[in-house]
């Protein structure tokens, strides 16, 4: 009788074990480099646009920092996440098997804005702002592409010199939302963002812009990234980052994609970002 309970009941726990790994959340953060409310608005409807898709269970998790979403990441408490070009960058050497599975269209010739306060007198050319020497500058978070890495190479490429030997104080805002505020209110005399943030204030209409005016832009370079864990086909089944590729790629809602913004999402790969590594180590924020 016990010999012949076994095997049924043996097979009911692993129906009962498959049901639950098929009903496995996947868990996807991002980067916060905007304010945490526009954040969590963007990401909960495309956790429910990919979980429509995926059909599994998805839940975006807020982070506060740009580390975090890598520790996140690196510790398996996310699957999936939304990445700078540098971030994922950072993400993909502690994960083994991590790939970048999709970029929006703009990523592929992404820009940083110089903005400066009108105080400043400084205007838009295509020449780098010499005349900016000796005012204080602001960049975004430490570890930020847009806000930090590509506008540090562009100051030490075009000055010879760092950033705090170019300008008389150097400061870092945190994200690119607060550094068109700081450089609006003349906190910081001139500051670097992320060129979509600053467009689409000019679309809202916010006020900042008024009085924090384009004065350049870097040339362009490869930016933002959804990468995934290589482990993921293990826990969800064979093909499951394609899939997740594919519903990303298929994002055509113009809300979804205003939300971020972009236009379209493309496939992407880890050799796409190979200069922003580049770049991380010469300045020394790659290990």
């Amino acid at each position: 009788m016990t010999l012949r309970l076994t095997a049924p009941i043996l097979a009911a726990g692993l129906l009962l074990a498959g049901m639950a790994h098929a009903q496995d959340t996947l868990y996807f953060s991002a980067i916060p480099d905007e304010d945490e409310t526009r954040l969590a608005e963007r990401f909960g409807a495309v956790a429910e646009y990919l979980s429509e898709e995926l059909d599994v269970p998805v839940q975006f998790v807020p982070v506060k920092s740009y580390p975090a979403a890598v520790t996140a990441f690196r510790n398996d408490q996310v699957q999936l996440a939304w990445f700078g070009g540098l971030s994922g960058v950072q993400a993909r050497l502690v994960v083994p098997g991590a790939r970048a599975i999709a970029q929006g269209d703009e990523d592929t010739s992404f820009v940083s804005y110089f903005i400066a306060h009108t105080d400043t007198g400084l205007t838009q050319s295509d020449d780098f702002p010499e005349a900016a020497r000796g005012m204080s500058f602001t960049f975004g978070a430490k570890t930020s592409t847009s806000g930090r890495l590509m506008p540090e190479f562009a100051i030490r490429e075009n000055t010879g010199e760092a950033p705090e030997e170019f300008f008389d104080r150097v400061g870092f805002s945190g994200d690119h939302s607060q550094t068109l505020r700081l450089v609006a209110s003349g906190a910081w005399q001139v500051g670097a963002l992320n060129f979509t943030v600053y467009d689409q204030a000019v679309a809202d209409g916010a006020p900042e812009v008024e009085t924090a005016k384009v004065i350049w832009q870097t040339p362009p370079y490869p930016d933002y990234n959804w990468t995934i864990r290589g482990d993921v086909d293990a826990r969800w089944g064979e093909g499951f980052a394609d899939r997740v590729q594919a519903a990303l790629i298929g994002m055509d809602d113009p809300d979804l994609l205003a939300a971020f913004p972009r236009n379209a999402f493309i496939a992407a790969t880890n050799d796409d970002y190979a200069p922003i590594e580049e770049v991380g180590r010469q300045l020394d924020l790659l290990e």
